[in-house]
């Protein structure tokens, strides 16, 4: 069995912001079909930045530990400031992840990513039917 920090193991047994939020702005999925591991970040968007993010994942405990990481790390900050939020981020804090599993850590950053840039789409569109 791979060795865990005592910080992975915090949020793999306490996960934090799990489930979806009502009416998001922005949706985000990811999976990794060799180990199976799936991510679906949803967020709340609110002066740029963002209010609310919440998860589901469906993975290792690894994958649990980094997607409550992850929206522990992306909750407040501005969407710029999220997007910045990298892979590497996420293990350094959560006191790093066994090799075998650092893939997991690139699935948090990624969904967080994508449900960031589907918010930033949604945006152009509906400013494009405002403008016609």
């Amino acid at each position: 069995m791979p060795e865990y920090s005592e910080k992975v193991m915090e949020h793999f047994t306490n996960p934090r912001n799990i489930g979806e939020v009502s009416e998001p702005d922005g949706i985000g999925e990811v999976g990794n079909p060799v180990c199976g591991d799936m991510m679906k970040f949803t967020i709340k968007v609110k002066d740029n930045r963002i209010e609310d993010v919440r998860y589901f994942t469906f993975g290792c405990g690894a994958a649990i530990a980094v997607s409550s990481m992850v929206s522990e790390m992306a909750k407040g900050k501005t969407l710029e400031e999220a997007l910045k939020i990298t892979n590497k981020q996420v293990a350094e804090e959560l006191g790093g992840l066994p090799g075998n599993k650092m893939h997991c850590s690139n699935l948090g950053a990624d969904a967080l990513h994508k449900a960031i840039n589907d918010y930033m789409e949604k945006q152009k569109t509906e400013a494009g039917s405002i403008s016609k």
